[in-house]
């Protein structure tokens, strides 16, 4: 089936769906349409799908980034928040960053107009509209085979670039950048001939080291680069400019990844020279400091470009970088290369494992008051049997409440598995990038838990139905306030995003069996963990036994689902959270609602944790395993974004608004619901800060369900106690 595809709903226009990677979005008319399907030759950008219908207008639940071209993509105009441009009659194709990037194409006049929370483009007649569409979703092209060995490493890395769809700056942009190539392991090299590199003129000499040689994924990709080994680290031109690298392995994958930023930043801010023309906010603040030819940077080669920009000091560009999406810590191990392609996909920046990594097999147990309800039956008995808790330490070393889900624990748990996870845990430096990732032996405390079958079941899942399938199983009635505290429950509708949920209580071991295997986006399990099994109201369902699993992504919330959510992904499922100790109930219960909430935000399984994390609401007890890039929604403003609010002294508001990344990677734009904000923006930034009356902050808050801290306490902009003056 070709995606994105188009379908009709109950009022008039249609959606367009990309089902693999979870999309929507509605596009309404002014009557009924008739669509058929066309050629995509029409469209001078990648387009996958495209139909044709005829109508008066097009409009749209929301703004988003909109620029209106001629017929060759030339920009005319670009259009925000309360913008009203008009056209005289012409041939225009329209350019609309939405969840699901789509163009419009029409020969008529041309009225484009926006309100905070919709935008209509009108036509001077009804008029035949081409409507196309471009996946979110990429697929590797091929396989390349490699040895183990550095050199040949090297050689399969080069093949990256391959996936890029151009090497001007615009690869900067998430839809300029397909899927590199996958990496399988033999006993020579195979490269195929249609996955040979650009021809770009840049060349990455690594020092002769398996990890040195793992760190150039993101910057062989992103530059088109070839990898060779060589004594003297260094990225160098065919035109003989040289830049050296470190003179050591750890120096080399340090510096390798600073240079990745500063190219990529420097192309944010030149590819406004290009057919995306658009006021941004980081060209003024790189001109303010800068002093280049961004029109002469732009049009010369990729290899011409390197010496102007690695002579501005990275210091400079720091104001203007967004705050990175991914590192990831890796270890030496050969298997881990199977991973690099989709750390390249992600620009993940690679470091090397810390050498003296804090290791342990201390497992939390709770605090020797515990008595009450667990998440694990064993501990529950206990406690209902007068049984007291013993002293227990967190993975850290620390009293069980120092680093736990709060301060303060409650005075129940949701476990008594006294088991250790099988893996030792590993204590990971800070990072400056949203996200962090381990590749490697052990539990990571945290971050992510990557598993490199993960990465593959999520390029296999097939095409979902025309809704997000959330299932959540609660086995335990005494746990029921986890989904139903709210009057809409945890995963609401939206116009542009539907939910099909289905709630299930007190599974038999066969019934949690059936609902294991069948298919869903997103499972979210509330219950007994014992020994590795769910706990059913007739036995225990091991782990172990889970075949087949139609589960994409999960949250198991009860106690240790650390090793039954790593049996998920072995058969099938491609992300999820779970726990490394004993949880108490109450705490679960907070946890297991906030990360659903985010979640259902748009942000994905890592930047959900974090977030939790920041807030002190979760500590190193839950853990994301497999793929943490996967995003189970789309977010309601296009990027998923988090606020912080101070009130003043006079009445007013100071709004601060954290912009995050998408799901489909770094370099996305994205345009704030704000008046006194009037450029774009690169995602992954904080905005400038704007002062605003209460009734303003109402209407800010209405436009979408996002996390707000306000005034230092954390909740969401639906709280009603955060609207109003």
């Amino acid at each position: 089936m070709t995606v994105p595809t188009f379908e009709p709903d109950d009022e008039p226009g249609v959606t367009i769906v990309d089902s693999i990677a979870n999309r929507r979005f509605p596009l309404r008319t002014a009557s009924a349409i008739d669509p058929h399907e066309v050629d995509t030759d029409w469209c001078p950008f990648p387009i996958d799908s495209a139909i044709a219908f005829e109508t008066t207008s097009v409009v749209l639940p929301y703004v988003v980034p909109t620029c209106v071209r001629d017929p060759d993509g030339e920009t005319l105009a670009d259009a925000e928040h309360f913008a009203f441009e008009t056209f005289p009659d012409g041939e225009y194709l329209l350019e609309f960053t939405a969840p699901i990037r789509f163009y419009l194409r029409v020969r008529t006049e041309l009225t484009v107009a926006s309100a905070d929370d919709r935008l209509a483009v009108e036509f001077g007649d009804e008029t035949r509209v081409r409507l196309g569409a471009v996946s979110t979703h990429d697929r590797p092209a091929g396989t390349v085979t490699t040895t183990d060995e550095p050199a040949d490493l090297a050689r399969a890395v080069s093949t990256f670039g391959s996936a890029l769809k151009t090497t001007t700056a615009e690869r900067s942009l998430p839809s300029y950048r397909g899927h590199p190539p996958l990496i399988d392991l033999g006993d020579r090299v195979d490269v195929p001939a249609e996955l040979e590199s650009p021809d770009t003129g840049v060349t990455i000499v690594a020092p002769e080291d398996r990890l040195a040689v793992y760190a150039t994924a993101s910057p062989a990709y992103y530059l088109g680069a070839t990898v060779v080994t060589g004594d003297r680290p260094r990225l160098e031109t065919d035109a003989g400019f040289e830049y050296p690298l470190g003179s050591s392995p750890a120096a080399f994958v340090a510096e390798v990844g600073r240079v990745l930023k500063h190219v990529f930043v420097v192309d944010t801010v030149s590819r406004t020279e290009g057919v995306y023309d658009v006021g941004l906010r980081e060209r003024e603040l790189f001109e303010a400091t800068v002093d280049v030819d961004l029109p002469s940077l732009y049009d010369a080669a990729l290899s011409e470009q390197l010496p102007t920009i690695l002579s501005i000091p990275f210091e400079t560009l720091e104001p203007v970088a967004p705050t990175w999406q991914l590192t990831t810590f890796v270890t030496p191990g050969p298997a881990n290369a199977t991973a690099l392609p989709f750390l390249a996909s992600d620009l993940s920046l690679v470091r090397i494992a810390p050498t003296r990594a804090s290791r342990t097999r201390a497992v939390p147990d709770p605090p020797a008051e515990v008595n009450a309800l667990t998440r694990s039956r064993s501990r529950t008995d206990e406690a209902d049997a007068g049984g007291a808790g013993r002293e227990g330490r967190t993975v850290d070393g620390r009293a069980n409440g120092a680093d736990g889900l709060r301060d303060g624990a409650g005075t129940d748990d949701r476990g008594a598995d006294r088991r250790a996870v099988s893996d030792a845990y590993v204590s990971l430096p800070d990072t400056e990038t949203f996200e962090t990732a381990w590749l490697g032996t052990g539990v990571p405390l945290g971050a992510n838990k990557l598993h490199p079958g993960a990465f593959v079941n999520d390029l296999e899942r097939s095409p979902a139905g025309d809704a997000i399938e959330i299932t959540v199983v609660c086995n335990d009635s005494r746990m029921v306030a986890e989904y139903e505290a709210s009057e809409e429950g945890l995963y609401g509708n939206r116009d542009e995003l539907p939910f099909d949920v289905t709630v299930r209580r007190t599974l038999s071991v066969e019934e949690l069996r059936d609902a294991i295997a069948a298919e869903t986006d997103f499972l979210h399990y509330i219950g007994h963990v014992d020994d590795d099994a769910f706990v059913c109201r007739d036995g225990t369902l091991p782990a172990n036994e889970l075949s087949p699993v139609g589960v994409d992504t999960f949250l198991i919330n009860g106690c240790r689902s650390y090793e039954p959510g790593l049996r998920l992904l072995e058969a099938g499922s491609s992300a999820g959270i779970v726990t490394l100790s004993e949880v108490d109930n109450r705490d679960a219960t907070a946890v297991g609602r906030l990360l659903a909430q985010l979640l259902n935000c748009g942000f994905t399984f890592r930047s959900a944790m974090e977030i939790a994390r920041e807030h002190r609401i979760v500590g190193n007890q839950y853990v994301v395993v497999g793929d943490g890039s996967v995003a189970i929604a789309q977010s309601g403003g296009g990027v998923p974004n988090q606020c912080r609010v101070e009130p003043t002294d006079d009445g007013r508001y100071v709004l601060r608004q954290q912009t995050y990344h998408s799901q489909h990677g770094v370099g996305a734009l994205c345009i704030p619901y704000l008046d006194e904000i009037d450029r774009y923006c690169l995602a992954g930034t904080e905005l400038p800060p704007v002062t605003l009356s209460g009734s303003e902050l109402e209407r800010f808050f209405q436009l979408e369900a996002i996390p707000v801290v306000f005034d230092g306490t954390f909740g969401w902009s639906t709280d009603e106690r955060l609207t109003g003056p």
